[in-house]
């Protein structure tokens, strides 16, 4: 077969494939950015949506590894923005699916602190949640 005619074929049949991956991410992005407005509004009632209720948190505070619950961190939430949330950007960097399994990437930059967070997601009965959250705190980059 001639390249010329080649190339016209390959695209002809990824596209269900590009469909559906597209479709995939929206689905992901699902609980990511119900994951984002919880942050922006301080409404847990977001972060229940985004997470799985058996969900962990991980991160190293000193040389010591810290976890919560889902539960217990979103039970800190306050139920109203954060005084300079004007001033607040967060943005999902990235996004990987394989199957019925997801990572993100996560960034959220403070004036006070830059976060990276990565998730891991899950796909239950249709129905993506977030299972795993560990993040990175670092010092403003602005």
């Amino acid at each position: 077969m001639k390249p010329a005619l080649l190339l016209p074929l390959v695209l002809l049949c990824a596209l269900p494939v590009l469909a559906q991956t597209r479709a995939e991410i929206d689905a992901v992005m699902v609980p990511l950015n119900a994951y984002l407005q919880g942050h922006a509004t301080g409404d847990g009632s977001h972060m229940r949506r985004a997470f799985h209720p058996e969900a962990k948190l991980f991160w190293i505070a000193g040389d010591t590894l810290s976890i919560l619950t889902s539960e217990q961190y979103i039970s800190r939430m306050s139920g109203s923005p954060a005084p300079d949330e004007a001033d607040r950007r967060r943005h999902i960097a990235s996004v990987d699916i394989t199957g019925d399994v997801a990572v993100a990437k996560i960034e959220l930059d403070y004036p006070a602190v830059y976060f990276t967070d990565y998730m891991t997601l899950v796909r239950i009965g249709g129905e993506w949640k977030i299972i795993n959250k560990s993040f990175h705190r670092a010092a403003p980059r602005r």
